[in-house]
């Protein structure tokens, strides 16, 4: 007997249907002009009944069963070169666009160096893994998912984060994101999820942005999503810096030794610089005044000499403690937590060097899952084996040829040696007479298979029925949605549900935000409450649930706040300043944020900047207007009597000063600013996030302040939604 698809099963549920009579059309809906009427090829044509023409079909007008789920061999076996309908149909979606990456268009790269400071030797044969101190060339890549390439910096969206590694036995890529799970558990949906969350396309909007119907009508219709929206919608979303973030390599692979036995391994970047994110207000600001803001961060920490710093952690386990576990390990909607599975620091990926030039580097650079060095191979999972099929195809189309390894970005430093030959823009070809193997050329018969150092995929044991199905294993939808918003600061459940209602208030159908709420019922009550209040509209039923969510213990791992950095190292002070502004201060405060590693730089009414109290002229970076305080991590104000005169008559200078109060940064207060505060309609008791700057020994007060990034008890008195932060 075929197993109830849970899945399928779920969304049919929720529209309040039979899983058998699963519709592409909402009840009632007129069929598109695309499906009515004849269809047909070669100018025949075939007269369709209603039945057919809602019927799903491939490209070849085959019907579709199921595209929900690819072939597999049983629940949990891989899935299966021979299923048409996953090729086609990720095929298409690869060649979508050209030049254009589909997803992950806007990206931006820097040059760097792995260096392995604890052996896995013992557990694998890859060489980049094997001896301590060892460096190894790297390329990352960071981008926005859903943003076209001339989109902004600041989008709520994932950000991707690839990382090539050049090895001693050829490339490896860890092609991953700033969030460890992802929106689906099988790859066959994913030219769907994109085409949901890019722009509508009868009408071409909105750019770089989940805010609209056709994301959440998916997301709504797809509770496997779920602890990905939770993710989503949260401030991991809006990272500070590409410096500030993690990065994941979200799948489960494996690491096999010299004896072929496999230890299943996860991939995690830990950022030296900690982590940090910004507000939704901010971000849009931000975008307004520099759309381009994280890859000037990044240009300009690595011109510095202040170079990021990641830490390569693994969590591994063997095939007992992923049968112990309450999830699927398969599932690429699940993490394991830290706490369970701690992770093991092996290395350090160093970013010391710019592009210099971005076409050559950044857009050239071609990712593929399934680059992988002996040694290293890859689990069950299904999403993974659709990627590692999806990106070889895609790098085809971008790039026009087969021989994109030959671009220097693309091309390994380790030897090539093999008989494929010719090709648009073939760059090589192998020499001599033998372009076959075997052959009986003996020396100059070229290369040959080489069974001791070759790569041997891990003899995984394979057994079950071919059928189209999601393994059971992988239906529960919201446990770890809830473990993730249980484990974030009350601060930071403000913004996920802040960030919920706003995103669906721009969603136009009613009935679409409220299944979100019946999911989010799921999850956390207290939660679905507050994003109900937030919409205006009632609590509806909970969504049906393949399994009931389980009580996991919160992750301390899983909250940027927790995991911020203890330092002002890195980050970027904004100073206020105006002709006659005080020369002792500045000098005090800008040998204190340099004292600190951290960055500073001068905002002044005029560009050709001021000249302090005594006659020290200092240039400015930033025009008032051309220097918003959104563009720093805390600001300080050393006006003199007469500047602030005319900054307080300003906009612009109030804005400095009221987005800064809002977005709960640290100021720096100097003994004249108190009539541009009142402007700007500051009020006058002034909490603690403000630091007095009277004395030269007060610039390292507020220097010792700003470690804590943001004053965030201020948010509760500027903003309407206080009110949302809540216990669950």
């Amino acid at each position: 007997m075929a197993k109830k698809n849970p899945v399928s099963a779920d969304a049919a549920k929720i529209k309040g249907e039979t899983p058998a009579k699963v519709s592409p059309l909402p009840a009632g809906a007129d069929l598109p002009t695309s499906y009515a009427g004849t269809q047909g090829n070669g100018g025949e044509t075939h007269q369709t009944t209603t039945d057919e023409a809602m019927t799903l079909t491939t490209q070849q007008g085959i019907p579709v069963a199921d595209g929900q789920n690819s072939l597999k061999a049983g629940p949990r076996g891989p899935t299966l070169l021979e299923d048409f309908i996953l090729r086609e149909k990720i095929f298409h979606f690869d060649h979508e666009r050209i030049p254009e990456r589909v997803v992950h268009a806007r990206g931006y790269g820097a040059h760097g160096v792995f260096e392995l400071t604890d052996s896995l030797a013992d557990l694998t044969q890859a060489d980049v893994l094997g001896t301590v101190g060892q460096q190894t060339e790297a390329f990352v890549r960071f981008s926005t998912v859903a943003g076209n390439k001339g989109s902004s910096d600041l989008a709520r969206d994932v950000r991707g984060f690839s990382v090539k590694l050049y090895t001693n036995q050829g490339n490896w890529d860890i092609v991953g994101n700033n969030i460890p799970v992802f929106f689906i558990q099988d790859a066959i949906k994913f030219p769907d999820l994109a085409h949901a969350v890019k722009q509508e396309p009868d009408r071409g909007f909105p750019q770089a942005q989940s805010a609209h119907d056709n994301f959440w009508d998916f997301a709504t219709l797809t509770p496997e999503a779920w602890h990905m929206i939770m993710w989503q919608m949260s401030d991991r979303t809006l990272p500070r810096s590409f410096r500030t973030m993690q990065g994941f390599g979200v799948h489960s692979f494996r690491l096999v030794n010299a004896e072929g036995q496999s230890t299943f391994v996860k991939f995690h970047w830990t950022p030296r610089q900690g982590l940090q994110s910004v507000l939704w207000n901010e971000a849009v600001k931000i975008n307004g005044a520099d759309p381009d803001f994280h890859r000037r961060d990044l240009w300009a920490a690595i011109e510095s000499g202040d170079f990021p710093i990641w830490d390569l952690g693994v969590q591994l386990f063997d095939q007992a403690t992923a049968d112990g576990l309450p999830f699927d390990h398969l599932d690429s909607t699940k993490l394991i937590p830290e706490e369970d599975v701690p992770l093991r620091t092996i290395g350090t990926l160093t970013l010391n060097r710019n592009v210099d030039n971005f076409f050559a580097n950044t857009e050239q650079v071609a990712f593929c899952t399934q680059n992988v060095p002996p040694g290293i191979d890859f689990s069950d999972d299904p999403l993974l084996h659709g990627r590692n099929f999806s990106y070889l195809d895609t790098q085809l189309k971008r790039l026009g040829s087969p021989n994109f390894t030959h671009l220097p970005i693309n091309a390994p430093r380790s030897p090539v040696r093999n008989f494929q030959q010719d090709g648009h823009m073939a760059m090589r070809n192998p020499k001599g007479r033998a372009n076959y193997e075997p052959n009986s050329w003996g020396a100059d018969g070229g290369p040959r298979e080489n069974q001791e150092i070759g790569f041997k995929s891990f003899p995984a044991e394979v057994q079950g029925t071919k059928q189209r199905i999601r393994s059971e294993t992988f239906a529960d939808h919201y446990s770890q949605a809830r473990q993730f918003f249980i484990s974030q600061l009350p601060i930071e459940q403000k913004h996920l549900s802040d960030a919920l209602v706003f995103e669906l208030s721009k969603v136009e159908r009613i009935d679409i935000r409220a299944r979100a709420v019946s999911h989010l019922l799921n999850i956390d009550n207290g939660l679905a409450a507050t994003v109900a209040d937030g919409l205006g509209m009632a609590l509806p039923d909970p969504a049906k649930a393949a399994m009931p969510t389980m009580d996991l213990l919160p992750s301390p791992k899983l909250s940027i706040l927790v995991n911020g950095p203890d330092s002002f190292k890195g980050r970027k002070m904004g100073i206020f300043l105006t002709d006659g502004s005080d020369a002792a201060m500045f000098t005090a405060l800008t040998a204190a944020l340099e004292d600190e590693g951290a960055m500073w730089e001068v905002v002044a009414p005029k560009i050709g900047g001021v000249t302090l109290d005594d006659g020290t002229v200092v240039a400015a970076k930033h025009k008032i207007d051309g220097g918003p305080s959104v563009l720093f991590d805390a600001v300080a104000v050393l006006p003199s009597a007469e500047g602030v005169l005319l900054l307080a008559k300003d906009a612009a200078s109030k804005d400095f000063i009221s987005d800064a109060f809002g977005h709960c940064k640290f100021i720096g207060v100097g003994e004249n600013a108190k009539p541009l505060f009142d402007e700007a309609r500051i009020p006058p008791e002034l909490d603690a996030g403000f630091v007095p700057l009277a004395k030269v020994k007060d610039a390292r007060t507020l220097i010792v302040a700003c470690r804590d990034l943001r004053f965030w008890p201020r948010e509760m008195n500027v903003d309407l939604d206080a009110g949302s932060v809540r216990k669950s």
